[in-house]
């Protein structure tokens, strides 16, 4: 079999999380390169459509607002009714509200992925992709935990596709986003005012993507997909020492140690998961262990051997002071001295 391709051209795509900072990046470049014949922004604050309507760069005759929460089955039903593709970005992300709000946590996170997955199998979307997180790898903490089982969900609901339906599902899984919300980068440029950096273990490491090429990668899955793929970007590291020195480097440093939930180093393939991967030019496909569908070889790729692990303190890619200084003066962040 050769590798299938899937043309988002004239396709319906509704994005549930839309008016996060993965969705809005993903709309604008949606906009601007993909020309799909409807697009859905899909969340539950009115106020960020409301100001989303209000910019130029997210006005046109494709766009439509959908007021609803991924908690809400009949809601799902009605706005997954016509549409091809759903880019499912929908979650609660912050580690400590997660810990604190565990309910709330795991009615988003996994009730809500069950609704996403079912109303779109239900109504004969063609291809569901979910944005994961490698704090899902081994998880240490709610939210991790929350997310792998949203993970396992998409990946086992394709076997709950018919052989009459048409439903695909897969998933995305990369590290911390360069310039995000509630991302370290934001956080260290506006405590560069004090003078100081409070920094938990010198040792950490983390793995960093923009939002740009979290993006692209999303569409390239998405048009490659078959069913039952779990794709991890190949991205490089950076210790968070140099990530210090690169954003302040007038700045002192303050050890305050790690926090409830967080881990030293991050994982995005464990070494359990390594028999049933593939390793490409660009990304590591975990390969779903049990698949209704026949699937393609993935050309060019190559298994993992037994006990290979994909994290950050072992990347042999690693990210320079002047790298990150670029992504963040692109990004338009003010990292000042960061070279």
């Amino acid at each position: 079999m050769s590798m299938p391709m899937y043309s988002l051209e004239g396709k319906s795509l509704l994005i549930t999380g839309g008016t996060g900072s993965f969705g809005k990046r993903f709309i604008k470049h949606a906009l601007e390169h993909l020309r799909l014949k409807k697009l859905i922004v899909f969340s539950r604050d009115e106020l960020k459509q409301f100001e989303m309507q209000q910019t130029p760069a997210f006005r046109s005759p494709v766009l439509r607002y959908f007021i609803g929460d991924v908690r809400d089955r009949d809601r799902l039903h009605r706005a997954f009714a016509g549409i091809d593709v759903v880019v499912h970005a929908a979650a609660l992300k912050q580690v400590p509200a997660a810990e604190y709000n565990p309910f709330e946590a795991i009615k988003t996170n996994i009730l809500g992925a069950e609704n996403v997955i079912t109303e779109a199998i239900d109504q004969g979307v063609e291809r569901v992709i979910a944005l994961s997180t490698d704090k899902a790898a081994n998880p240490v903490n709610l939210y991790g935990a929350t997310k792998l089982c949203s993970d396992k969900l998409f990946i086992a609901g394709n076997v709950y596709v018919s052989a009459e339906r048409r439903t695909r599902l897969a998933v995305v899984r990369y590290g911390n986003v360069v310039g995000s919300r509630g991302s370290v980068i934001p956080f260290f440029l506006e405590r560069r005012k004090t003078g100081v950096l409070p920094i938990t273990d010198p040792r950490m490491t983390r793995f960093w993507i923009t939002l740009e090429q979290g993006v692209e990668f999303v569409i390239d899955c998405l048009q490659r997909m078959q069913g039952g793929e779990l794709f991890v970007p190949k991205i490089p590291s950076m210790n968070i020492m140099d990530l210090a020195q690169a954003l302040a480097p007038e700045c002192k440093t303050e050890i305050v140690g790690i926090r409830p939930g967080e881990k030293l180093h991050e994982v995005m393939v464990p070494d359990d998961d390594a028999r049933h991967t593939l390793e490409c030019s660009d990304r590591f496909i975990i390969m779903p262990q049990f698949s209704p569908f026949e699937l393609a070889a993935w050309p060019g790729s190559k298994r993992c051997p037994d006990g290979f692990r994909y994290a950050s303190d072992t990347n042999d890619r690693w990210l320079s002071r002047k790298e990150l200084a670029d992504m963040i003066a692109h990004l338009g962040l003010g990292a000042g001295g960061a070279a």
